[in-house]
């Protein structure tokens, strides 16, 4: 009989294998500045009106397969037009496996740039689609004239741009974009997790271009533990991924504690604007740090780059906050390390705790 690893060897397909799974990092006992989370809680007295509703659901019974009340809740939010829908998912991360599972023909490419992302690569590999990434140019911008070129050369059946961009935080340019679209032959999907903290979007333009949709998060306003994204676009094409989505994709807790907080949508949105304003702060004290070159941001995060990027981000964690290491995950992300917008005070905590690693370090 053959062994356990021999049968891995022989069943899981060779690029599974090849993967790593993605790692989170444990945060106990630490400012937890890494992943884009809305440091807020929202108002006791919406707290206790949600404690009622969970108290009260139904969790004996499956969820209700297709919300409609939430759906046009998120379509009024939007301003959505007559022809368009509303696509639910477990996160983000199920609407990009969903897309690719649904367009990936023997051959077909899916396209995006690089540094973004993650999970555009990694979903390619999961369903067997060959992934192709352009590089940024050096400043983070897109490199228009090489991602061009390969829409002409690989005529990719899916397209992904982050805007803003993760990790970077820029917005791309808006006339690139577009011609992008247009030059695409296939569904270009524009990635708005960060759309709270945006100075633009592209859900106006829906309506423009036959292969284009818009897909956002909750999660960085303030819903990260519901787990719910959501693709906007032609109903056409979301009748279509609707054939590919599991049964019961959201919970029942999920969609009715999302209802209750879109109805109180500007809580959220208040709480998006003080993140914005605590971005500038944070912003402003860490260029004033000698060694840090931060990066603009329209995203709920900063990216900067600094020596010794691995052995700061150790001794932050040492001295008690949580970042995200990037040194090392791509050629352009060399010494770069990425950290969240936090309360005025964990931030300040963060800027603290830099410095001290920062004098150890000359020490």
């Amino acid at each position: 009989m053959s062994s356990v690893s021999q049968l891995v060897q022989t069943l899981i397909r060779p690029e599974i294998q090849a993967l790593s799974a993605y790692h989170v990092p444990d945060c106990t006992g630490l400012i937890k500045l890494d992943a884009m989370e809305n440091p807020y809680l929202v108002p006791q007295s919406l707290q206790d009106e949600i404690a009622q509703l969970v108290g009260a659901a139904h969790i004996n019974r499956y969820p209700d397969p297709d919300p409609r009340e939430l759906k046009e809740k998120i379509a009024q939010l939007l301003g959505l037009t007559d022809g368009m829908s509303v696509l639910l998912g477990n996160g983000s991360d199920e609407l990009i496996q969903l897309l690719a599972m649904a367009v990936n023909k023997p051959g077909a490419v899916l396209l995006s740039v690089e540094p973004s992302f993650v999970m555009y690569k990694m979903i390619a590999t999961f369903v067997g689609m060959r992934y192709v990434g352009v590089p940024l140019a050096d400043d983070y911008s897109l490199d228009f004239p090489a991602t061009l070129a390969a829409i002409r050369r690989e005529q990719p059946a899916l397209v992904f741009l982050a805007y803003p961009n993760n990790p970077t935080g820029n917005l791309f340019a808006k006339d690139q974009v577009r011609e992008i679209i247009e030059a695409s032959p296939g569904l270009v999907v524009i990635d708005e997790a960060y759309y709270a903290f945006a100075s633009d979007s592209f859900v106006p333009q829906l309506a423009q271009y036959p292969n284009l949709l818009v897909m956002r998060t909750f999660s960085k306003l303030g819903m990260a533990g519901l787990r719910l994204g959501f693709l906007v676009g032609s109903s056409q094409w979301l009748a279509q991924l609707e054939k590919l989505r599991l049964p019961y994709n959201v919970g029942v807790l999920p969609q009715l504690v999302a209802q209750k907080l879109l109805d109180n949508h500007d809580v959220l949105l208040r709480q998006a604007e003080q993140i914005k304003k605590d971005r500038v702060a944070l912003h402003q004290a860490l260029a004033a740090i000698k060694g840090v070159a931060v990066f603009d941001s329209e995203a709920n995060f900063l990216l900067f780059r600094i020596a010794n990027a691995t052995g700061v981000f150790n001794g932050l964690k040492e001295r008690g906050v949580l970042i995200k290491n990037l040194n090392g995950g791509h050629p352009m992300l060399t010494d770069c390390l990425r950290v969240t917008v936090g309360t005025p005070e964990q931030n300040a905590l963060f800027i603290a705790a830099l410095q001290h690693c920062l004098q150890s370090t000359v020490d």
